[in-house]
């Protein structure tokens, strides 16, 4: 007979929780840090610095689900794979918990929750897929894997709900780190940045594939823009401690480079400090709305991946503002249509048109209050209910 021993303690867990990456360690750790205020828990799991620092015993570091792109992932499988066989034997067999936390990570945890809820373990997903998007059909896993979902958009509830799926809006956790009133200025003077004239934010993206294919276009239109607006500035965030940074400064012309900063960090007080934000779809899009600023979202794709993915997607838009406002609000310019003149005229438009960015800030600031939410005490309170039965 096979070995079925894991190398975890049998130490009894009050709660277990699976994340990965630091967003992460840094949700579970505002549902936890509220929920141990009032009880003594033993906890464990696969844990970041946050979640260790309140007391979650490590049994995998967070670093270790956080595996990106379709290669990188099969040459991670096995381990992955072996990782949850073992947490399921662990929690579901040898140690059970009073209730499983999974945050994010839906291609990990949906399964390991599936199983887990299936021995008896009630089950709390946090973050909700995005089935809104593509993928719906994991709705259905989602019902037989999760007890309770906990969502960080305000349309999601409802949608899980036709599907007979208990799930809680506890808003976006980023909502409350952005101030409700921005002045550029100051942050221009943070970030060592010109005061006078106009500055566009340009997010080419967070990994070397997205930077790769959009970056160039994005720097092309910004060429084209400096022909209408010669006293225009740039500003570009990059991931610290990355080589995406010079990937991207030998994109940028010689001649644009004494007008173009380049940024380890400070995403937010890039887009803060700008006039409007040039950037590849994903979450800054959700960052930028809450800054209060036009934009233009656009992405680009190896053309086998594109037309993988162009049937999958259920709405019109692609950009988180435009889906919760349930209109184009912004422009999208996706694959073909993301030309460096299309860029550079959609760009001018929203740097330029004070009645388009009076209108922006208006439906951006009451989006930013539909999003705060004190997140974290409404996640403690459900995970507790669910932990009680």
């Amino acid at each position: 007979m096979a070995n079925t021993r894991t190398p975890y303690s049998t130490q009894p867990v009050d709660l277990a929780i699976a994340v990965g990456e630091a967003s992460g360690d840094w949700i579970g750790a505002l549902a936890i840090e509220h929920l141990i205020q009032t009880q003594t828990l033993t906890m464990e799991g696969i844990a970041g610095p946050k979640l260790r620092d309140l007391g979650v015993k490590p049994l995998h570091g967070s670093e270790e689900l956080s595996v990106r792109g379709y290669v990188e992932v099969l040459r991670h499988l096995p381990r992955l794979l072996k990782m949850r066989k073992n947490l399921i034997q662990h929690w579901s067999v040898t140690n059970r918990p009073k209730v499983f936390v999974g945050v994010d990570a839906p291609d990990f945890n949906l399964n390991l929750e599936l199983a887990l809820r299936e021995s008896g373990v009630p089950t709390v997903h946090v973050v909700c897929p995005s089935i809104w998007a593509w993928r719906m059909e994991r709705i259905h896993k989602i019902k037989a894997a999760c007890s309770h979902v906990l969502c960080i958009f305000p349309f999601e509830p409802e949608l899980l709900a036709k599907e007979g799926i208990s799930a809680t809006y506890i808003g976006h956790p980023m909502a409350a780190l952005v101030p409700e009133t921005i002045d550029p200025t100051a942050y221009r003077t943070k970030l060592d940045l010109q005061s006078e004239g106009q500055l566009l934010a340009v997010l080419p993206g967070s990994r070397g594939a997205e930077v790769k294919h959009i970056g160039p276009a994005f720097v092309q239109a910004c060429v084209e823009l400096l022909k209408q607006k010669p006293d225009l500035r740039f500003v570009t965030p990059m991931p610290p401690a990355s080589a995406l940074l010079n990937m991207f400064r030998m994109m940028i012309p010689p001649q644009l480079l004494d007008r173009w900063t380049l940024i380890e960090g400070k995403s937010h007080e890039c887009m803060a400090a700008a006039d409007a934000v040039m950037l590849a779809s994903g979450t800054a899009t959700l960052e930028a709305m809450m800054y209060r600023k036009p934009m233009v979202i656009a992405y680009k794709m190896p053309w086998l991946s594109y037309q993988m993915m162009k049937g999958k997607g259920y709405q019109p838009f692609v950009g988180l503002p435009n889906i919760l406002l349930n209109e184009f609000a912004v422009p999208e310019l996706l694959q073909d249509d993301a030309t460096p003149s299309a860029l550079a005229q959609k760009a001018l438009f929203q740097l330029d048109n004070d009645t388009n960015r009076t209108r922006l800030q208006s439906l951006f600031a009451e989006q930013h209050q539909r999003l705060l939410k004190p997140s974290g005490e409404i996640a403690s309170r459900v995970i507790q209910q669910v932990m009680n039965g």
